[in-house]
């Protein structure tokens, strides 16, 4: 039988941020079906034309139909189940993710293209789901999922969660079996933990995942690393964690194995506050981590404690000057128009960003997202119903609507990002010789039209680690800028004998007229 997995972000044009990648579970959905020897199709319908889809749907003409659904695509999902359900009468539609697993009643409503919806963690309960349908035998009585039956909604007990995050086969060995997709890209992110030991109000991954963290092995991060570095030639790679450091111990090991087997990454994650320290910092720093990404959400202590943050000020601007000071690039997520914020409030978040010298941020209105505590207790005050998002086209409702708080912070973010020099003399005296400290310092130089300055940094990565491609890449870039040509060649081709498949050294030897790599 054939099982299309399916996602469709929920705006058609180039700047929705959703539309490039579909959400890193599906794809262990889908590897978790291949690595079984089911048939399996990944598909990012995102910006298809209805024609599209259906000339798809029509060639692959599936069994078992997967969609994804999230709070800002519910809508598009739900078209394209009624799509599915249209052209493939038979076929068995289910929808899964985040929206699906709190909103059951408003996708299981009488006449519903979607026959049921997997709660939560769905590798296991998939897999089962297939098994039966192959087998042609009843699936409605397995574990976690939910279906209609008659006038009544019927949820199954709960599946217990996989305890050994090692034993999920990898994402990046089945995405070739796909359509829509930009491989490369997606590949780029990866997942290492399940669960948060926080609760803040505004999010749901402690009831997607459950509160307890399951990591995974540094073995296996640094093993799935290695495996996308020569499968798709990436250097680069962003760590979507909730908290990435919820382990200490685990992430020393973790840098510490990509050193010992100089895969020479760069890569990025996110942090809590309270999970930072200066000698776990400088090892991400040793290890290639250029930028950590702080979630800070405001400099107000009553609204920090009104969203359930369960961090001090203290703490945000201790983690920060640790991460500034070794020399590793600081990202803060903040939250605005929240009910009940004052004047004094705003004042504080604006105090706190301009003290904490970022290089980047996000700034995001607070919206009620089911299966957060902040969703549960508005509608149990009467705030908003539980059918909120039903009839709503919205990709998000906001809790206030008007937005001005967040485009005042914003502006403010905006211009207190780091425009200083960043003491690179200092950070080398601090840690010595490290390649990540010599890439921001040639990017900075380069940035400034300090040409010879970026090629020294560049050059005593080359001659201190001349396995390393990331100095002969920016070489290139920085030879490329400025005209010399030869060079440039020369050095991507470099990079190229250290990883075969990197494409941005393949595309600019194509452009060169080159295309021997």
């Amino acid at each position: 039988m054939k099982v299309l997995l399916a996602y469709q972000s929920g705006v058609s044009h180039r700047d929705d941020p959703y539309i490039s990648l579909v959400p890193t579970g599906l794809c262990y959905l889908h590897a978790s079906l291949r690595s079984a020897g089911y048939d399996s199709l990944l598909a990012n319908f995102s910006a298809w034309t209805p024609a599209e889809i259906t000339r798809q749907l029509r060639t692959q003409t599936p069994t078992l139909i997967g969609i994804s659904q999230w709070t800002h695509n519910r809508q598009t999902s739900l078209e394209l189940a009624r799509i599915c359900r249209t052209l493939l009468p038979d076929a068995i539609i289910i929808m899964g993710g985040g929206h699906a697993t709190f909103c059951t009643d408003d996708l299981l409503y009488a006449g519903s293209p979607v026959d049921g919806v997997v709660l939560g963690e769905g590798e296991a309960t998939l897999s089962e789901l297939v098994s039966r349908l192959s087998e042609q035998r009843d699936w409605r009585d397995i574990k976690g999922i939910a279906y209609r039956q008659g006038d009544s909604i019927v949820t199954t007990p709960a599946r217990e969660r996989l305890e050994n995050l090692d034993l999920l086969p990898l994402p990046a060995a089945y995405l070739k079996e796909s359509v829509g997709m930009e491989l490369e890209l997606q590949a780029e992110f990866i997942v290492t933990t399940r669960g948060c030991p926080s609760h803040c109000s505004f999010c749901s991954s402690p009831d997607f995942w459950g509160r307890k963290v399951r990591f995974r092995s540094p073995e296996a991060i640094v093993a799935e690393i290695s495996f996308i570095r020569q499968k798709f030639g990436l250097i680069y790679f962003s760590i979507r964690d909730d908290t990435f450091t919820a382990d200490r111990a685990r992430v020393l090991k973790f840098c510490s194995l990509l050193q010992e087997r100089k895969q020479y990454i760069l890569w990025n994650c996110q942090s809590r506050v309270s999970a930072i320290d200066e000698e776990l910092v400088t090892a991400m720093k040793r290890a290639g981590c250029e930028c950590i990404q702080l979630g800070v959400e405001s400099g107000s202590p009553t609204l920090l404690r009104q969203l359930g943050k369960n961090i001090t000020l203290e703490q945000i601007k201790r983690a920060a000057t640790v991460i500034r000071d070794i020399g590793i690039n600081l990202s803060i997520y903040l939250i605005g128009d929240i009910p009940g914020e004052t004047p004094e409030d705003i004042n504080q978040t604006i105090e706190l960003i301009r003290s904490l010298n970022a290089d980047d941020g996000y700034v995001s209105p607070l919206a009620y997202f089911p299966g957060t505590r902040l969703y549960k207790e508005a509608v149990q005050a009467g705030e908003i119903t539980d059918d909120l998002f039903a009839d709503s086209q919205n990709s998000a409702r906001y809790a206030l609507p008007s937005g001005r708080t967040s485009s005042r912070l914003l502006k403010v973010l905006t211009a207190s990002r780091s425009r200083k020099g960043k003491p690179f003399p200092e950070q080398k005296a601090r840690l010595g010789y490290c390649s990540t400290t010599n890439i921001l310092a040639a990017e900075q130089y380069r940035q400034r039209g300090g040409f010879k300055q970026a090629e020294k940094e560049l050059r005593e990565i080359t001659e201190r680690e001349p396995g390393h491609p990331w100095g002969w890449f920016l070489l290139g870039d920085l030879y490329a800028e400025q005209g010399k040509q030869k060079l440039s060649r020369e050095c991507y081709a470099e990079v190229l004998r250290r990883v075969p498949r990197h494409p941005p050294s393949r595309d600019a030897l194509k452009r060169e007229g080159l295309g021997i790599y």
